[in-house]
């Protein structure tokens, strides 16, 4: 007789107000109901769903979060925007459940920071200009942090995207950055200050291809910066190869015992 091996785990119900928010999510993000168009009363969706008010008001609850639904100054809910980063979280995690690799995000990223800096150049405004030199003297300033540091990278980064004024290319860096996000602080962590001096000339790097409306100097120090994260993270033992989510378990596990 074959033994069977225990593969699977407990299938557990799906909350009720889980499946109101799924079901009004699905709605909007298909364009059955537009931003600003009303989705009807808690009562009327307690009807339509043929549940109780209390479970209806926790589903629209986790709509209000990310964005979905909004209300008006008389209570009334209306379909929303959602946010950026509810939907870039939502990507990372379909990114991580597809086993991407650090390769994949490498290849990916350069397309897209190419793309963003590319814009950037003909869009960036002064205020922009003036952003993203306060990020830079704030990294300056926490240069013995590699915590902080990997943190003002990912606002650096964000800051970029944004002064490219493309929602699309915003939409598209988030995700990546979610998950580049962890190595950046280990990289550091490894070799903070010749790791840190790079990264922070690479930025002043970029700021001085946008005030100089430079296409060409951006993309060349898109690519060396993005090299250089390639070189420290097999530098620091991990492997472009292997899921996301393989690298970040076997970091965790040793942050644990080392704890």
């Amino acid at each position: 007789m074959l033994e069977t091996t225990e593969k699977f785990e407990r299938i557990t119900a799906i909350p009720a107000y889980q499946l109101v928010a799924d079901a009004i999510e699905r709605e909007i993000i298909a364009g059955r109901i537009r931003p600003g168009e009303p989705i009807g009363s808690e009562v009327e969706l307690a009807k339509q769903f043929q549940l109780n008010r209390a479970t209806v008001r926790e589903g629209i609850r986790l709509l209000e979060q990310g964005g979905l639904i909004q209300r008006d100054s008389r209570r009334r809910l209306f379909a929303g925007f959602p946010h950026y980063n509810r939907l870039a979280t939502r990507i990372s995690r379909a990114l991580v459940l597809h086993e991407v690799t650090f390769r994949e995000l490498f290849d990916a990223a350069l397309a897209i920071e190419t793309a963003i800096i590319e814009l950037a150049v003909a869009q960036v405004t002064p205020q922009d200009i003036a952003a993203l030199e306060a990020n830079l003297a704030h990294t300056e300033r926490v240069a013995d942090d590699p915590a902080a540091i990997a943190n003002l990278d990912t606002e650096f980064h964000d800051l970029v995207a944004k002064s490219a004024k493309n929602r699309v290319l915003l939409l598209a860096a988030e995700p990546l950055n979610l998950l580049i996000f962890p190595t950046t602080e280990l990289i550091l962590r490894r070799d903070l200050e010749a790791a840190g001096r790079r990264m922070l000339q690479a930025h002043h790097m970029y700021v001085e291809a946008l005030r100089r409306r430079d296409a060409v100097s951006g993309r060349e120090w898109v690519l060396r910066h993005l090299r250089d994260w390639r070189k420290g993270f097999e530098r620091a033992g991990k492997e472009l190869d292997q899921p996301v989510d393989v690298v970040y378990s076997k970091h965790r596990r040793q942050s644990s015992d080392g704890a």
